[in-house]
């Protein structure tokens, strides 16, 4: 169920989780490309808990909310899907309920895109950065910040397990409508 809110950005409430992690052929994971910060963090919990495929591992936050991650990258690039792993059932009042995810070119000008309110969830949650209009598919940004404004249980640090961000998969030809995968199909992919 999504509402819409006062400011423009929506507003959605996620329940539950997937256990296994499923993304479209169509989207290539844009994480690696990107340095990664967090406001703040314990000793041995810190970004690189976030990227090591481990979901035993977490980064886990120290100090007043909100608690947030960072993600940046050296040119714009297009951004259509955050992915969290979060476990309400090993993390209790740790784990996030609100969440606000920001975009911009840098910390100076990043506006609140969406906002997301999570229920007890225990598994990957997937965040579309997708608007309501059908032709906004994606995030065109330098910067994307994702903000824990509140956990479960009124909970004051936050543990998220894994957060992967996917972007379109880019196409091999500039203004070609179709994907060719080898040399043989390149060389033909024109007409005289």
């Amino acid at each position: 169920m999504a509402a819409e809110s006062s400011e423009g950005e929506e507003e959605t409430k996620l329940s539950g989780g997937n256990q296994l992690l499923i993304v479209d052929d169509d989207l290539t994971e844009m994480g690696k490309k990107a340095a990664w910060s967090v406001s703040s963090c314990k000793p041995g919990n810190g970004v690189s808990s976030l990227r090591d495929d481990n979901l035993e591992t977490y980064w886990q936050s120290d100090g007043g909310q909100p608690h947030l991650v960072n993600i940046q990258s050296q040119k714009k690039v297009r951004l259509q899907l955050i992915v969290l792993y979060v476990d309400f059932k090993l993390d209790e009042s740790y784990t996030p309920s609100k969440v606000s995810i920001r975009a911009g070119d840098g910390f100076h000008n990043l506006k609140e895109i969406k906002t997301v309110e999570l229920v007890k969830p225990t598994g990957w949650v997937y965040l579309s950065l997708s608007g309501v209009d059908p032709r906004d598919t994606f995030v065109n940004t330098f910067m994307l910040q994702i903000a824990v404004l509140s956990n479960h249980l009124n909970g004051r640090d936050t543990h998220v397990r894994q957060i992967k961000v996917y972007g379109p998969r880019p196409n091999p030809i500039p203004h070609q409508p179709f994907q060719f995968t080898s040399r043989e199909f390149i060389t033909y992919s024109s007409i005289r």
